[in-house]
């Protein structure tokens, strides 16, 4: 290249017009330092091939996700760098970079900033390669992270809790960089951290030789992504490499759109490993001129795909380490056919347990095998029992209902279905029974606050009792109890949550007429479920009587 550049410089400027004078004045002239030119494919492709990553980090195996491929009708492809020993492939790029310092500058120590992932590599690389790392993690940071990170640096990394998001945190340790003459090491806009990153689609080809139609790589600030493409496109330019961002925190699809670093005002913190405000200069650069595509998905659709890989692998990925599959899935429905090769980079899997209450709450929803209706009944004799006549032989994953009105009961309800738009028809199916019904299954309202708000005290609760009952969980099992109480006997409250477990648990308000009241024993335990009477539960009296 460098010749190439010299040839035309020359017939420009030929020798023997060049005076004595020119020459000295030339001569005197300072030298312009000229910029450095951009990385090529060349260029990255030899970075990758000769990075120093396998000092700390593993190849990684290349599974296929065959529960997940039968469904779809096309092989999907697990990269499980959920397997590296920091859970992330984020080790691969903090290492490469930080092995290609100098003694004086390892001596001087480096500094990051990271939501977790990244953290933990450099937390390895130091002790490692013997240098301290003071690492700069958002305020939000899953604990378990910060955790690990203290795990893997030991006595060498010192942690700084900063801000709410990686770009808080960044601009932090930016300051404490020029403050103490340490080395910064990027997670993503730095070439040997992209090129780091590149060895997981080196791996990929290496072991899978066979023809791939796309790889599915999630996208922060773009340093995997960066990596991947510059290797695909340098050896397999046919394989398209699509990017994947959460629908909050989509800087870089909205950044390639507008030709120019796009800051985001917020970012979701669901996905902590993607939250990234501003992408980095040079992973937009190749962004923008290797990746093919861009799928956005959202919160429910990447909880569905964290137990897509739970149920083909048995372990527990990240939100973000879930992205490539949530958008398989949505790529697979857009496009249709069959037989195609996709591989998805499960990239990382440091989970808050905590969190996992959440998703398990919201991969039903996310795949759309649960519909969320709030239906209006009349209190009437008569009227409870059509309406489970309307739910028929589905079962039933919520059910909470609170007496409130004396016309008219609102039930909030959720259903088990089988395919996607199934909840509209369910509501058709009410309304045709004089039910008005509302389609809540898209109303991020009702997932996160309302299904458990439903209920509070009620002038019409007089007399009220309150049970609480244990039954096998199996299909039709709650609509045998419900119908089985007497005619006569009013259902005040009721809360029901399947839980995915094998008994469930269900608490119930009767209003039993008062010569009736002796009955109620003897019924209950005919019925043969497992019962407690909650009626002086003193919770029950401060919240509900």
């Amino acid at each position: 290249m460098s010749t190439a550049r010299a040839k035309p410089a020359a017939k420009k400027t030929p020798a023997v017009k060049a005076s004595p004078v020119k020459s000295r004045s030339a001569a005197s002239r300072p030298k312009r330092i000229a910029a450095p030119q951009p990385l090529g494919l060349q260029d990255y492709l030899q970075k990758i091939l000769t990075s120093k990553v396998y000092d700390v980090a593993i190849e990684t195996p290349l599974d296929e996700a065959k529960s997940l491929s039968r469904r779809l009708g096309h092989r999907v492809f697990l990269k499980r760098e959920d397997k590296q020993p920091v859970f992330s492939f984020k080790l691969r790029g903090a290492y490469n970079k930080m092995a290609q310092l100098g003694p004086k500058a390892l001596a001087k120590g480096v500094i990051c900033a990271s939501a977790g992932n990244h953290a933990q590599g450099v937390a390895m690389g130091a002790r490692r390669l013997g240098c301290q790392a003071t690492i700069v993690m958002p305020t939000t940071t899953p604990q378990v992270k910060i955790d690990a990170v203290r795990h893997f640096g030991g006595d060498n990394v010192q942690i700084v809790l900063f801000g709410e998001s990686y770009s808080d945190a960044a601009g932090h340790a930016k300051a404490l960089e020029k403050k103490q003459g340490m080395t910064f090491v990027h997670p993503f806009d730095d070439p040997d951290v992209i090129a780091g990153q590149g060895t997981v689609a080196m791996e990929i080809l290496r072991q899978h030789a066979g023809p791939i139609d796309a790889v599915f790589v999630a996208i922060g600030g773009g340093g995997l992504i960066s990596g991947v493409a510059a290797y695909i496109k340098a050896v397999r330019p046919e394989i398209k490499v699509i990017g994947v961002q959460m629908s909050d925190s989509d800087a870089m699809a909205r950044s390639v759109k507008a030709g120019k670093r796009v800051t985001l005002a917020d970012v979701g913190l669901f996905s902590d490993g993607t939250a990234v405000k501003l992408v980095g200069e040079e992973t937009m650069r190749l962004a923008s001129t290797l990746v093919d595509d861009f799928v956005i998905v959202n919160t429910d659709a990447v909880c569905a795909a964290i137990k897509d890989i739970y149920q083909d692998t048995r372990s527990i990925v990240e939100p973000a380490g879930a992205l490539g599959v949530a958008a398989v899935k949505q790529y697979a429905a857009r496009h249709g056919g069959q037989g195609k090769t996709f591989v998805a980079i499960n990239c990382g899997a440091n989970m808050n347990f905590d969190r996992l209450r959440f998703v398990a709450e919201r991969a039903e929803v996310g795949e759309e095998r649960e519909a969320l209706l709030a239906v209006t009944i009349p209190e009437e004799r008569g009227s409870f029992k059509r309406f489970c006549e309307t739910v028929g032989p589905r079962s039933v994953t919520e059910f909470n209902y609170r007496i409130s009105d004396a016309h008219q009961a609102h039930v909030f309800v959720g259903l088990s279905t089988k395919e996607k738009g199934e909840s509209k028809k369910i509501a058709k199916a009410f309304e045709g029974q004089g039910f008005a019904t509302v389609d809540l299954t898209h109303d991020e309202l009702a997932k996160t606050h309302i299904r458990h708000m439903v209920g509070g005290r009620s002038p019409l609760a007089e007399g009220e009792r309150l049970y609480s009952f244990i039954f096998p969980e199996r299909p039709g099992a709650l609509m045998a109890f419900l119908t089985s109480l007497p005619p006569g006997w009013n259902i005040s409250l009721f809360h029901y949550r399947n839980q995915g477990a094998d008994y469930g648990r269900i608490l119930v308000g009767l209003q039993v007429p008062k010569a009736e009241v002796r009955q109620i024993t003897p019924l209950l335990k005919k019925l043969g479920y497992a019962y407690v009477d909650e009626s002086r539960n003193p919770v029950y009296r401060l919240f509900l009587r």
